[in-house]
């Protein structure tokens, strides 16, 4: 389904593998304790299925198809994850609802602008805050349901509407007394790592995705994880990350996808946020997250990536099979002749050739490289590579001996513009 390789020497010598012996006990720690629930997330939500499934299939619009748009409101970790995934499996896929809005930023020309291409008399509007008072989320609610209070729009929001937030958070008790259905994030799944609890599953499973199967796909990647652990391949490069941290500090995950645009987002966000941290004796540590997009940015960033400074690494992601034979036509035009070598060729041919030929380009540049191979793009291979991420930085956060979980960066702002505001 996937396959991992490393082109750079690990160089794991005794006390490397006295680190990575001691990072692996570190995540057991995480997963067994429960200070991170998402290790179990794969394997541990079948009454979460079933209480999606009922819920689908007893809500007299979504059971009938009478939604024409799901309007997701959530920033960070309740949207980033949902529109990763729905854009991998979206051009291979037909979905339940045409259209999905993903409500985050409070820009008010953006969020006009979205709020035009939603019918709202045919939405349904999902509300996604662990806390159940981020700002954003909320503000963009109440602006929502203020729309709602015109008839002519109007909408009845029992069953026009679902909630997914902590138990007894404010969100949650409002919701109670709107008799909206609520779904409860797991209080030890923190934002970012949510995607494969009803953070994700709700939406995509209101789309039409299988979830099963997603779950599924995190599940071989969580069974890869727990019987090799640490040898697994992302053990080694955990290693390499932590050893080489002062010197090579950027990572950059380059996908030969435009599909994969939006997982490179939730990449950073998840890289980021979890890596950035002050580490014993005040040591700022951290790998600086960059997602590039190819062949699109072979035409910008790569330049600097061979002959700039050598303090990245590079991951490349690459798909094997687009499912779209597509060719370049055999068409020769004038003065254009040199570029007839491709007349032919089917369009995945070129631009997993442009993956290869960058590759190596790289490799002999003397930068770090590995290659994450996925044979086709569906609710498995999502699950697994979701997944796959998600352990990985768990494993540089475990080397790194800091909180992964946390953010008291993002949280001394959020501080700061109550009292701003409050004023």
């Amino acid at each position: 389904m996937i396959k991992k390789r490393i082109f750079f020497d690990p160089e794991i010598k005794k006390e490397g593998l006295s680190k990575i012996k001691k990072a692996f006990e570190r995540m057991q720690y995480e997963r067994e304790s429960g200070l991170a629930g998402y290790y179990d997330l794969p394997v541990n939500q079948s009454e979460t299925i079933s209480a999606i499934e009922d819920f689908i299939s007893t809500n007299e619009y979504l059971s009938h198809n009478l939604i024409k748009d799901l309007v997701v409101i959530g920033i960070g970790g309740s949207s980033l994850g949902t529109r990763a995934i729905d854009t991998l499996l979206m051009f291979s896929h037909n979905r339940n609802i045409v259209n999905i809005h993903f409500l985050e930023n409070l820009d008010p020309l953006y969020l006009i602008n979205s709020i035009k291409k939603i019918d709202l008399s045919k939405a349904f509007i999902v509300v996604i805050s662990k806390s159940g008072t981020t700002i954003e989320t909320i503000s963009i609610t109440k602006y929502i349901f203020s729309l709602l209070q015109d008839p002519i729009k109007g909408l009845d929001l029992k069953n026009k509407i679902a909630v997914i937030t902590d138990r007894d958070s404010p969100l949650d008790r409002l919701s109670k007394e709107r008799d909206w259905k609520v779904f409860y994030i797991p209080t030890n799944v923190g934002g970012r790592f949510s995607v494969l609890s009803p953070v994700g599953l709700l939406p995509l499973a209101i789309l039409g995705y299988d979830i099963k199967a997603l779950l599924n796909g995190a599940a071989a990647m969580r069974e890869e994880f727990m019987q090799n652990g640490v040898e697994l391949l992302l053990f080694k490069k955990a290693y390499y990350y932590y050893k080489h941290r002062k010197k090579i500090n950027m990572n950059i995950l380059f996908s030969y996808s435009s599909m994969f645009e939006a997982f490179n987002k939730w990449y950073i966000q998840l890289w980021g946020e979890s890596l950035g941290k002050k580490r014993k004796e005040n040591e700022r540590v951290g790998l600086t997250p960059v997602g590039l997009i190819g062949s699109v940015d072979q035409h910008s960033f790569l330049q600097l990536i061979v002959e700039g400074p050598k303090d990245k690494s590079v991951t490349f992601l690459k798909l094997k099979n687009f499912e779209l034979p597509i060719t370049v036509p055999h068409l020769s035009l004038p003065y254009l002749e040199t570029t007839d070598f491709v007349n032919g060729r089917r369009f995945q041919t070129i631009i997993n050739s442009q993956c290869d030929s960058t590759m190596e380009a790289v490799i002999e540049a003397g930068v770090p490289v590995d290659l994450i191979e996925i044979n086709e793009l569906n609710e498995e291979s999502a699950g697994y590579l979701i997944y796959y991420f998600e352990l990985l930085t768990s494993a540089v956060g475990a080397m790194l001996q800091i909180n992964t979980y946390d953010q008291p960066g993002v949280e001394k702002g959020k501080i700061l513009l109550k009292n701003r505001l409050s004023k």
